[in-house]
């Protein structure tokens, strides 16, 4: 059995020039920090990607802080401000906002005091993209980044956050974007690399295969590769929508990244449809990866004004740029038999 992953929102599948970028920065053997001619190549491979990181995302002028993670990033942006946010932030930027800003039935935030507030541009499970008001104190654009025209320099922004695994990079790095300049208290204190910011000899190999992967993933979005992830995902809600009547499709009618579905169809869990497709050979969700496994309704989906029974049986199914229209037809082939099945027990 031929398996397919859609699953692409969670993690991404290593881009071929990640990992040959990857591979020739294990034959360099110096520390970036050290002086000689090994620490040398080791440093002009960091600042490489630093270079095509900036570039894929906009932020020429500005600084790259590479980081192990979005996760370290949102930690390194915001731990000790006082930040706003909504309930449907990814749990590494809401474990630092108030989560008082409302949300509509779209799953659109208000802002009020922009200055001091955190905002995802697209949202991990429902795709949902937001409007982001210029000013912001830290946008999340993890899961837009390489999939959505976005630029740094003209979100107007403090800093922003953004993650390798999300584009066909490896997993483990990250990184955090602000302007040129920007007075910012290092958490991890020690040699004092990546301009002070973070201390830590820093992931060579991981940096280098983001900074290629950052780069290859500009080409495909300048060569319109979303729009035909975009068709397939479409042509996956239509099928089902014809099919299963009864199922909600959430955020459709909110401007979306192009690769992301999620529904649900009330009263059949979200988990054990993901258990279901994944014997029949896909990779799905029940929402985002941090929260796999935590047997909960997805907050996000409560938060949009959904029932608990609807949020607990959302899936995400979210495309990459290798999906097929082939892969789709066969997940959506397996996905009405196992609903038939469950409407058969429900009646």
């Amino acid at each position: 059995m031929r398996r397919v992953y859609l699953d692409h929102n969670a993690t991404t599948p290593l881009r071929a020039e990640a990992r040959v970028a990857m591979i020739a920065a294990m034959d360099v053997c110096g520390n970036p920090s050290s002086v000689h001619a090994e620490g040398r190549a080791a440093k002009a491979m960091v600042e490489k990607a630093r270079g095509q990181v900036a570039r894929a995302f906009g932020a020429e002028g500005g600084d790259v802080v590479f980081v192990s993670s979005a996760t370290e990033a949102a930690a390194l942006a915001c731990a000790g401000r006082d930040l706003l946010g909504a309930e449907i932030e990814h749990d590494a930027v809401a474990a630092w906002i108030d989560p008082c800003l409302k949300v509509n039935a779209e799953g659109r935030v208000t802002v009020g005091d922009p200055a001091r507030t955190a905002l995802q541009l697209a949202n991990s499970e429902t795709g949902v993209i937001q409007d982001l008001p210029q000013g912001l104190a830290v946008v999340d654009a993890t899961q837009a980044f390489g999939k959505l025209p976005v630029a740094f320099n003209w979100l107007g922004c403090g800093m922003a956050l953004v993650s390798a695994h999300k584009l066909g990079g490896p997993k483990g790095v990250g990184a955090l974007v602000m302007p040129r300049g920007t007075d910012l208290h290092a958490q991890l204190k020690g040699g004092g690399q990546e301009m002070g910011r973070r201390a830590g000899t820093e992931n060579v190999i991981g940096i280098a295969g983001f900074g290629a992967a950052a780069e290859a993933a500009a080409r495909d979005l300048d060569a319109g590769i979303w729009a035909g992830v975009e068709k397939i995902r479409n042509i996956l809600e239509f099928a089902i929508a014809d099919a299963a009547r009864e199922t909600i499709f959430v955020g459709k009618g909110a401007k979306r990244l192009p690769n992301t579905s999620c529904f649900a169809t009330p009263g059949w869990k979200g988990e054990t449809q993901v258990m279901q497709m994944d014997l029949a050979g896909f990779a799905i969700s029940a929402g985002s990866a941090c929260s796999s496994g935590k047997v909960r309704a997805s907050r996000v989906l409560r938060a949009m004004g959904h029932s608990e029974e609807t949020a607990a049986s959302a899936i995400r199914v979210s495309l990459g740029p290798e999906t097929t229209e082939e892969d789709v037809s066969r997940f959506v082939e397996a996905w009405l038999k196992t609903y038939r099945r469950f409407r058969e027990r429900a009646a």
